[in-house]
C-alpha cells in the first residue's frame, strides 16, 4: 500500500470521530433549543439591560456630586477673582483683606486654601496664613493656561502633589478692566475626597471608578493606582474616544487593564465625567447559573468541544506570548533597554523611505559617553554598564513622540532617529540629553556625551548611511571641540532643513 494512502486511512478515523461529535452535539443543541435559547437570550439581554442601568445611576451620582463640589469651590475661586480688583484692597489691612477676598470661601476639609498669584506667578495671598511664604508657580500649567489664553475659564489641572497632598488644582484669572492679565487664583481639591467619596458607596472589589478630564485625562479610578493616575487615554493607540462617547456603554476590553467589563460613561454637564465599570463575568453571575441549570444537557455534551477549544486557545496563548517575548529580545538591548543596532537599522530604513515619499527631513543624534574607556579603566565595567543605563534613561525621558527611535548604536554609542524633524529641533533635542546626562551625574563620577547631529530631507539616489555619515562626522567634530557639545552637521550638497 502507498504511503499516502496510508496515512489518508490512519487520519480518516480521527476526521470521521470529529464529524460525528459535532453533528451528535449540533442535534442535541438543536432539540433543546426550542426550550431554552430564547428564555437564555432574554435572561442575558435583562441582565446587562439591568447592570447598564445600575452603572449610569452610579456614574451620574458620582459626576454630581464631584461637578457640585467643583461648582461650589468655583463660586468661591470667582469671588475671589473678582474681588482682587477692589481698589479697597491696597489700602486695608492684612486681616481686613482676608475677610474681604476669603469671606465666602469653601473651606470643606478636602479643599485646600485658596492662593492668589501676581502676572509673574508669584504667591502674593494665601488663605491659610496672613504671611505667605515665597513661592513662583509660572511654569505649572494651572498659571500658564491662563496668563496665555484669556478666555480659558475654569482650569483643572492633572493630577500632581500640591502643598504636600496629592491633588488636582482649580484656577481662574484675574483680569483688570480692560481683559489685561493680572495673575491666577488657584485652589485645589484633594484626593482624599475622591477616596471618601468612593468608600461611601457599595462596590464589588472588581468594580472600577474612573474620573477623567474632558481631554480624557486620568483624574482618579478605583481601584487606586497612582501609576495609571494623570494617565491620558490618547496616548492609547488600541482606545479610541468612538469606543465610549457621553451617555454611551461599552463591552469589552478596556484601556487601563485587560478585564473584558461593561462601561458606562456619564453625560457632559460637568467640567468632569465618570466611567463606571463592572467585569462581565459579574453581570452574567446570576444568568450564568440560570443558564446551566436550564441547559445542563446541552453544555454537558458541548463539554469535549469547549475544553478543547480552551486549550487550544490557552496554547495560542502561550505561543503568541512566547513569539512576543522572542521578538522582544531581538530587538532591545539587554543592558540598556533601548532599541539594539539590528532594530535600528529596520526603522531607519522605513524611516528613510517614508521621508523621501512625504518630501520630510529625517534627522539623526549620534551619542558617544566622554572619556568612556578611562572610566571603565578607574571605576570598572559595572560602573559602565550603570552610566550607560544612565544616560540611555537620559535619552529615553528626552524622546517621547511616537515615531522616534533610540536605540543603543554599539559600545558607548548611541543613536537617535526623529522623523520629521529639523536640523534646529534635533539640536534642541539633543541639547536636552546632553544637559540631563551633565545634571545626572555626581561631581565625583561626572559623565558627559557629546552630539553629532544631521538632518536632510531624501532626495532619489540617497540612502540612509549618508545621515548616518553625516551625523557621525559631527560627532567626531563634537569630541574634537572639547567634547560634552552638540555640534549640528554642514551638509552643503544635500538638501538640508535648518
Amino acid at each position: 500500500m502507498p504511503f499516502g494512502w496510508r496515512e489518508i486511512t490512519a487520519r480518516r478515523p480521527w476526521r470521521i470521530s470529529a464529524k460525528l461529535l459535532i453533528i451528535s452535539s449540533v442535534v442535541t443543541v438543536i432539540g433543546f433549543s426550542a426550550v431554552c435559547v430564547n428564555v437564555m437570550l432574554d435572561m442575558r439581554r435583562g441582565e446587562e439591560a439591568l447592570a447598564r442601568q445600575t452603572l449610569e445611576n452610579l456614574a451620574t451620582s458620582i459626576e454630581s456630586d464631584i461637578g457640585r463640589n467643583i461648582e461650589i469651590y468655583d463660586l468661591s475661586l470667582k469671588a475671589v477673582a473678582g474681588n482682587m480688583l477692589l481698589p479697597e484692597l491696597a489700602t486695608v489691612s492684612k486681616t481686613i483683606r482676608h475677610l474681604i477676598l476669603f469671606d465666602h470661601a469653601t473651606t470643606a476639609r478636602h479643599f485646600g486654601a485658596i492662593q492668589v498669584f501676581d502676572a509673574e506667578g508669584r504667591l502674593i495671598i494665601d488663605a491659610s496664613t496672613l504671611d505667605p511664604l515665597v513661592e513662583n508657580r509660572s511654569q505649572e500649567d494651572y498659571f500658564t493656561v491662563h496668563r496665555d489664553n484669556p478666555g480659558a475659564g475654569l482650569f483643572i489641572s492633572r493630577p500632581m502633589l500640591f502643598r504636600g497632598a496629592y491633588s488636582i488644582v482649580l484656577s481662574r484669572r484675574i483680569s483688570d478692566t480692560d481683559g489685561g492679565f493680572l495673575g491666577v487664583v488657584a485652589g485645589s481639591i484633594r484626593f482624599s475626597y475622591f477616596h471618601e467619596l468612593f468608600e461611601r458607596l457599595n462596590l464589588d472589589p472588581e468594580d472600577t471608578i474612573t474620573v477623567l478630564r474632558r481631554d480624557r485625562t486620568i483624574i482618579m479610578r478605583r481601584p487606586f493606582d497612582l501609576d495609571i493616575i494623570g494617565t491620558n487615554l490618547n496616548d492609547r493607540r488600541s482606545w479610541k474616544a468612538d469606543n465610549l462617547p457621553a451617555g454611551a456603554s461599552y463591552s469589552g476590553q478596556g484601556p487601563v487593564d485587560p478585564t473584558p467589563r461593561l462601561y458606562v460613561r456619564s453625560g457632559d454637564s460637568g467640567p468632569l465625567f465618570v466611567v463606571a465599570g463592572k467585569p462581565l463575568a459579574a453581570v452574567f453571575a446570576l444568568w450564568q447559573r440560570e443558564a446551566f441549570r436550564i441547559g445542563a444537557v446541552v453544555l454537558a455534551l458541548a463539554l469535549f468541544v469547549l475544553g478543547s477549544t480552551l486549550v487550544l486557545a490557552r496554547e495560542i496563548g502561550r505561543r503568541a506570548e512566547a513569539e512576543r517575548k522572542l521578538e522582544e529580545m531581538a530587538t532591545t538591548d539587554a543592558l540598556t533597554g533601548l532599541r539594539n543596532r539590528r532594530k535600528f537599522d529596520s526603522v531607519i530604513d522605513v524611516e528613510w523611505r517614508r521621508a523621501m515619499r512625504q518630501k520630510a527631513p529625517i534627522a539623526l543624534l549620534m551619542i558617544d559617553a566622554d572619556h568612556f574607556k578611562a572610566y571603565n579603566d578607574t571605576f570598572g565595567h559595572q560602573a559602565g554598564d550603570q552610566v550607560l543605563v544612565g544616560i540611555a534613561i537620559c535619552i529615553s525621558d528626552s524622546v517621547s513622540r511616537a515615531g522616534d527611535c533610540a536605540a543603543r548604536y554599539g559600545g558607548e554609542e548611541f543613536a537617535v532617529l526623529l522623523p520629521n524633524t529639523s536640523a534646529d529641533d534635533a539640536f534642541k533635542v539633543a541639547e536636552k540629553i546632553r544637559l540631563k546626562v551633565q545634571g545626572w551625574s555626581d561631581d565625583q563620577t561626572a559623565s558627559t556625551v557629546s552630539c553629532g547631529i544631521a538632518s536632510l530631507v531624501p532626495a532619489a539616489g540617497m540612502d540612509w548611511p549618508v545621515l548616518v555619515a553625516a551625523a557621525d562626522k559631527a560627532l567626531y567634530a563634537a569630541k574634537a571641540g572639547g567634547r560634552n557639545q552638540s555640534v549640528v552637521a554642514s551638509i552643503p550638497k544635500l538638501s538640508r532643513v535648518a
